[in-house]
């Protein structure tokens, strides 16, 4: 039998955000590799019969490093299993779906993309935060707080500073350094703020500042990881347009840990 890889975007949270696409490869899948994030009601869809492999990762602390979990993809597939690797969000969007596809098509060995609703348009959209808006914000732009370090990363803060919308993935990794940045690259620190934790899910919980006071009023309400923070006039919109109440959200447990 020939094995098969398929690299699965779960969606930002919920386990009803996967797409009908991959919901169907999941419920073929003989193995499931899956991240820390992904809703045990989707491990559910899995066949008895599929073995379910926990892969995840948080700083100082890897279930399995990335080349292993590369080694075991390509190993699983060559043993002739449809392996279903189960990502949050998009797998295309810091999701080291290069990573696993390059070992794959260095093995010879077949694969398929199955893109996911990303946490950078899911979790703002359950926020009441649109990402563009006409006459407000016609782009946005997609960074990771991961970047924001004191070596040199490559991002371009002046560029990002200039954006409509910023959206910021794993927020709350030096979110200080983030508005910090941004300020100091030109941005109005008066400009509009919204840090999401746990979007989509039944613990999602808002925080609205300006890009100056954010970091103060995180100190203060403490919201967990993992959280999106959106930076621009669209931010200001959760005030009217939020429209998702967490309390009617179905509540199951998530793997939620430090980022």
């Amino acid at each position: 039998m020939t094995g098969k890889a398929y690299l699965v975007g779960a969606g930002p949270g919920r386990a009803d955000l996967i797409t009908v696409r991959g919901l169907t490869v999941l419920r073929q899948a003989d193995a499931v590799l899956y991240d820390r994030l992904i809703a045990p009601e989707l491990l559910e869809e899995a066949p008895p019969r599929a073995e379910r492999i926990f892969v995840g990762k948080r700083p100082g602390h890897h279930a399995l490093r990335q080349e292993g979990i590369n080694e075991l993809l390509v190993r699983l597939v060559r043993d002739g299993l449809q392996v279903v690797r189960l990502k949050g969000g998009d797998p295309s969007v810091f999701g080291h779906v290069a990573e696993e596809a390059e070992a794959l098509v260095a093995a010879g060995l077949p694969y398929e993309v199955v893109p996911g609703v990303s946490s950078a348009i899911g979790v703002p959209a359950y926020a009441g935060i649109p990402l563009t808006r006409r006459r407000v914000a016609s782009a946005f732009a997609v960074v990771t707080a991961h970047e924001a370090s004191e070596t040199a990363s490559g991002i371009d803060w002046h560029a990002l500073a200039a954006m409509p919308t910023l959206v910021v993935l794993m927020a709350l990794t030096r979110l200080d350094v983030v508005c910090a940045n941004l300020i100091a690259a030109g941005r109005d620190p008066h400009t509009p703020a919204a840090l999401i934790s746990r979007g989509t899910t039944a613990q999602q919980r808002v925080l609205r500042a300006t890009l100056a006071t954010l970091f103060d009023a995180q100190l203060r309400a403490d919201l967990p990881p993992p959280a999106v923070l959106v930076v621009g006039t669209v931010a200001a919109l959760n005030d009217t347009l939020a429209w998702f109440d967490p309390a009617s959200a179905p509540a199951h447990h998530m793997f939620w840990e430090d980022e």
